[in-house]
């Protein structure tokens, strides 16, 4: 049995961390026969809740879990992780536009990435709390002692979302559809991206109808968490924590050569500017070695799509730019 690693999950008693941490001690992240000791973190108003979940968690009796802490106090928390998924954040209310929402969630980010200085030197985080790329990229400015890329935002779900819609439309199985890719933001501007895209082997665009891909299939995919808020009056928990599941499974294994969503720090690819956190397709190595996959052609429709989700993320930095220093 391999030694165990320490997992942090903020937000410990909200919805999508109920459904993660069950899948991260059945062995659906890290591999089944890594244990794991799990660092639980929430705010102290939420911290009986949270005594529950632990409850729950030592009922469940699961094999590869070697340990669990809960704890209000963020320093605790990722002290010597591993592994960390920042899932708490402020939610937007009924008076709240995106900018609003991104300033409530300022402090929560840079106070937490201050606190992921004390992680162990080989960690991997990864934000899921909206809006996750601007919170990652004010954890990644606090959090200076741990190196960019270890800082991962995450567009797994409107990864997923693409598949699934695809999917659907062909009228296969999921697993039939391979390597889209999503660029940009997770919003309403962010781009699924098919050009490389395969269904059953087959281009994507070979089997279903352009108009189609370029109109109702990006809006389905953007909208898809309103949907689902409309339609279950709560917004998308247990898609997410498969979401998470799967870019942390596949940034700590690999992704087996398949093409993956990941919001990482750019580095000046595709005139991304250096240091957004910004979606991009990529190919994970294993061991937390990924790449981003190079000389993607982008037609004048993906170039516009990609300066859009550009121009809204430095807005974002913009509204921010006081917590970057």
């Amino acid at each position: 049995m391999k030694a165990p690693i320490r997992v942090a999950v903020t937000g410990a008693a909200g919805n999508i961390a109920y459904s993660l941490m069950w899948m991260i001690a059945n062995g659906d992240c890290f591999g089944p026969d890594q244990p794991v000791i799990l660092h639980l973190l929430e705010i102290t108003p939420a911290m009986e809740k949270l005594s529950g979940v632990m409850m729950e968690l030592e009922d469940s009796a699961h094999p590869l879990v070697k340990g669990i802490v809960g704890t209000d106090d963020a320093n605790k928390a990722f002290d010597g992780v591993n592994a960390v998924f920042l899932v708490g954040s402020r939610p937007r209310t009924a008076d709240m536009n995106r900018a609003d929402l991104i300033r409530a969630n300022g402090p929560i980010f840079t106070g937490q990435g201050k606190a992921l200085q004390r992680a162990n030197g080989d960690v991997k985080i990864l934000t899921v709390g909206n809006p996750c790329n601007t919170n990652a990229l004010i954890a990644m400015n606090s959090g200076k002692d741990v190196p960019q890329d270890r800082f991962h935002a995450m567009t797994r779900l409107d990864h997923n979302r693409s598949i699934g819609q695809l999917a659907k439309k062909a009228g296969v199985s999921f697993a039939d559809v391979k390597d889209v890719a999503v660029w940009g933001n997770h919003s309403d501007t962010m781009y699924p991206d098919v050009s490389r895209a395969t269904i059953g082997g087959k281009p994507v665009t070979s089997v279903l109808d352009a108009a189609w891909l370029k109109g109702e299939f990006i809006t389905t995919v953007a909208t898809r968490g309103k949907g689902i808020i409309k339609a279950r009056g709560a917004s998308s928990a247990a898609s997410a924590a498969q979401a998470a599941v799967d870019h942390m499974h596949d940034w700590h294994l690999g992704s087996d050569g398949k093409i993956v969503s990941m919001a990482v720090a750019s580095q000046g690819w595709y005139g991304v500017p250096k240091g957004l956190i910004y979606s991009f397709p990529c190919i994970c190595k294993g061991a937390g070695a990924f790449e981003v996959v190079s000389g993607w052609d982008l037609d004048d429709f993906a170039k516009q799509k990609i300066a859009a989700n550009i121009t809204e993320l430095e807005s974002e930095k913009t509204a921010v730019a006081d917590l970057l220093v």
